[in-house]
């Protein structure tokens, strides 16, 4: 038996790990105010620590089209 713990953050506030902290280090603060509440919508019935990681780790392009820009090395491009 296992027990579903569910809690809600902001990308701001989560502490990503691996690729993911790449990501959201290129990404100002109201992009990450601004992905929160794409994702929010995207996923309404949540997701796991590691699927939000993984999401940001290996999804870049689609996170860079859903802010507006081509893929996500025009982001990196900017910096």
């Amino acid at each position: 038996m296992s027990i579903k713990l569910c809690n809600e953050v902001s990308l701001s506030e989560f502490n990503t790990w691996a690729g993911a902290t790449d990501t959201v280090e290129h990404l100002t603060n109201s992009e990450l105010e601004t992905l929160t509440q794409i994702i929010a919508d995207a996923f309404p019935e949540g997701m796991t620590d590691t699927e939000l990681n993984d999401f940001l780790w290996f999804e870049r392009d689609t996170i860079a089209e859903w802010l507006g820009y081509n893929d996500f090395d025009e982001i990196l491009d900017r910096d």
